[in-house]
């Protein structure tokens, strides 16, 4: 029998990192080797690294963590002549809200990640390697740890891989239940034993990552993607999306759809079609209202504005982000004034306090609109909380302050007149901000 899946394929997906997925036992080596497994590797290792980059170069694959950075690119940055070791990190973190693909990559096909992992130590001339998850996540962390004991067992880890000459050693590293350690050099310091708070750049982690050595550091997916590419070609995998949007990616689908779920979808998919025919339409056939394209950090979108491709540009100039995928479907009868403050309670719980805009600006976001949800808001909180959001952006050290800002300025440039009709229900009588 078949392993059950969080939702049932569709017909209407591109199935590339995901195909595995469903089939009896595809956590497992055996599968994987009767599936393609480790073709790539072996296919790889007749290639000079330049060639390895080169091909993911014109794969247009972009970084599946959020950022959506060509990847190919960030390869060529890491010094492969450096003296020192060269590290592979995966960031395997995954806090963003709406987000929850890079479990089920490593759930069900997790000897895919190790190919790709192996692929890039065979293009950057690295011999160790670190899967870094979220610490909720510990039943994710004991498949991995399994596949990679499997790997080791069967040659397929450890000294001379397959029989090549390539050693390589991977290991898994459990993370405590920061957000901030998604950022990749706050991932860093907590992956060597200090506090996951973020580094002054430069230097780059390409240069001077883990143990200030030179590290490739990607997210779960863009590893996931790599064997594909190398199998397959370059130029067949960025067919499959737009221009200078390569390949497939994991759409995260939740909120007020009828179906729910994670689907793997062409880069440059109608967003309006992936609502109404993967996730089967609106639930109890209300309205659209907003969309959040790729997680709770970006901009939200407004009915009118979703008729629109899902790549990274195409998002992008309709004035939010891709991200990581987090897709969260909002109807008619969703607050927006408790939507912003559920975001920014997160944020401000889960900024680092490393730098003074994005902790003082996050905390008083959060008061602002717990007063306000309360019924203690101000015809001036309205200006104040877009004010406060606009002068974060861009000001803090790493992108938690941003991510913070974007959704709240988007919420109140689109929504206002939300917050006018609460004050015109509740007045506007003053009480404690400590509220």
């Amino acid at each position: 029998m078949a392993k059950k899946l969080y939702n049932e394929p569709s017909p209407l997906e591109t199935k590339v990192i995901s195909k595995r997925w469903g089939l009896e036992g595809s956590e497992t080596l055996d599968v994987y080797l009767a599936n393609d497994g480790f073709k790539a590797f072996l296919k790889a290792r007749e290639m000079t690294p330049e060639a390895i980059i080169e091909e993911v170069k014109t794969s247009a694959l972009r970084g599946r963590g959020g950022a959506g950075f060509p990847t190919g690119l960030k390869w060529s940055f890491v010094p492969r002549t450096s003296p020192k070791p060269k590290y592979i990190v995966v960031n395997g973190d995954e806090s963003e809200p709406g987000t929850c693909k890079d479990r089920l990559l490593i759930e069900y096909d997790p000897h895919n990640l190790i190919e790709g992992i192996l692929i890039a130590g065979l293009a950057m001339d690295a011999h160790k390697g670190y899967i870094y998850i979220r610490g909720e996540y510990r039943f994710v962390i004991e498949k991995m740890n399994k596949a990679i004991a499997e790997a080791y067992a069967r040659g397929y880890l450890g000294k001379n891989i397959a029989g090549t000459g390539f050693d390589f050693d991977l290991y898994t590293h459990s993370g405590a239940g920061a957000y901030e350690c998604g950022e990749e050099t706050a991932l860093l310091d907590s992956l060597e034993g200090k506090r996951g708070v973020p580094r002054m750049k430069p230097p780059f982690p390409a240069v001077a990552g883990a143990w200030a050595s030179p590290t490739l550091l990607n997210n779960v997916e863009t590893f996931a993607s790599v064997p594909a590419i190398i199998r397959d070609g370059g130029a067949a995998y960025a067919a499959l999306g737009t221009p200078k949007n390569g390949g497939t990616r994991l759409l995260c689908l939740s909120g007020h759809v009828n179906k729910p779920g994670v689907y793997e979808i062409p880069l440059g998919f109608p967003m309006m079609k992936a609502i109404n025919e993967l996730g089967g339409g609106m639930r109890n056939g209300k309205k659209l209202k907003a969309v959040v394209p790729g997680g709770s950090s970006c901009p939200i979108l407004l009915a009118s504005e979703c008729d629109i491709a899902m790549d990274y540009d195409t998002v992008a100039k309709a004035g939010s982000m891709l991200g990581s995928g987090g897709m969260v479907v909002l109807d008619e009868d969703t607050d927006m004034v408790a939507v912003a403050l559920r975001i920014m309670r997160f944020y401000a719980h889960e900024s680092c306090g490393w730098c003074i805009p994005c902790r003082e600006g996050t905390t008083w976001l959060r008061k602002i609109l717990q007063r306000f949800n309360d019924g203690g808001g101000r015809h001036e909180d309205i200006a104040l909380i877009g004010d406060v959001a606009k002068n974060m952006f861009g000001r803090t050290f790493c992108a938690l302050g941003d991510a913070a800002a974007m959704p709240t300025m988007s919420i109140i440039q689109k929504f206002s007149h939300e917050f006018e009709e609460r004050l015109a229900k509740q007045g506007s009588g003053l009480v404690s901000i400590n509220g």
